[in-house]
């Protein structure tokens, strides 16, 4: 669309989202970037501070969620956890987690869509058939008897 003006479409959809004081918002008016208290952005050395602060508890938050991935916990919940604490600061995280987001909720569309979740029923169903037939005819064979303890026959 010709608006008359020699700006790209972009830098003129980049100066709506705009605001007064010359910050990127969102489509919800939130702006991008830190979230760091005003006086902690007036002096440089306090908010690389703030920022070192912010990255070494999201690392460690982010630590902990990968260690719980094989070991118990939720390890995706604390993940993502240690990302909104990142997304505090970085204008990364938050676009990665608004794109986590888009596609949690797009996943989840998907999974309430009625074909879809009568086939994700009917595998279940059959899974479940076919492990209790074999721990059926496991019992059937060797009863209570963990496997390591089974002699050769």
């Amino acid at each position: 669309m010709n608006t008359g003006s020699d700006e790209s479409a972009d830098a003129i959809a980049a100066a709506d989202a705009a605001g007064r004081d010359g910050a990127v918002r969102d489509q919800h008016g939130q702006g991008l970037g830190s979230r760091a208290p005003e006086f902690v952005k007036a002096r440089r050395v306090l908010h690389l501070s703030w920022q070192v602060g912010v990255f070494v508890l999201g690392l460690a938050v982010v630590g902990a969620g990968i260690v719980m991935l094989p070991l118990p916990g939720p390890g995706w919940v604390v993940i993502f956890g240690g990302m909104a604490i990142w997304a505090t600061e970085f204008v990364w995280a938050q676009l990665v987690l608004r794109w986590t987001k888009r596609k949690v909720t797009e996943a989840a569309q998907r999974a309430l869509d009625p074909k879809v979740r009568r086939r994700n029923i009917i595998l279940t169903s059959i899974g479940v058939i076919v492990i209790g037939a074999v721990l059926g005819v496991y019992l059937w064979k060797f009863g209570l008897e963990m496997p390591w303890n089974i002699k050769d026959q």
